[in-house]
């Protein structure tokens, strides 16, 4: 009886290292075989995304450069002489821009979307703020002060699209 255990064991133990050692290869050769179907889809998945993505920075860079004030002022004639209409419709082409622009958010990155909205937003308030002005008192006024406003300092654009072009650049 003793030797039969034995003889048993002498075939049961063997099976079980082969059952062992085929199912752990068979585990990390189902695994390789996912992690490498996943790898595929996501390389397609690229593939497809990044012209959209370009694009989506493509059109956020237009929408900073055209609300550069010294570009918004030369593109947005005042319809009268009143500074409190300019302002207004300076402020209302800046929101129309963005407004146009709202579906890019998705192709771009939260930091940069957040970068672009803290530009048009910081545009908005230099606007306003010279519009507060009591040296300010027309439209044609209000365009001076901006433009002469300009030439001292930076848009507040300009640091948006840097970071655009330092976002792509890390794209390739």
């Amino acid at each position: 009886m003793e030797q039969q255990l034995v003889n048993l064991l002498m075939f049961i133990i063997p099976s079980l290292i082969t059952g062992a050692v085929a199912y752990l290869f068979f585990r990390e050769h189902v695994e390789n075989e996912s992690r490498r179907r996943d790898y595929l889809i996501q390389k397609d998945l690229q593939k497809d995304a990044l012209p959209m993505r370009l694009q989506a920075y493509e059109r956020l860079s237009l929408f900073l450069e055209r609300i550069k004030p010294a570009k918004l002022l030369v593109r947005v004639n005042p319809t009268s002489s009143s500074k409190e209409d300019y302002e207004s419709l300076l402020i209302a082409n800046i929101e129309q821009e963005f407004d146009h622009n709202l579906a890019q958010q998705v192709y771009v990155t939260d930091q940069c979307w957040s970068i672009t909205s803290t530009a048009k937003n910081a545009t908005i308030q230099m606007i306003r703020k010279v519009a507060l002005s009591d040296k300010v008192n027309s439209a044609d006024k209000l365009r001076e002060v901006l433009l002469t406003d300009m030439i001292d300092k930076r848009a507040p654009s300009d640091a948006a699209l840097s970071f655009i072009k330092e976002e792509v650049s890390n794209l390739w």
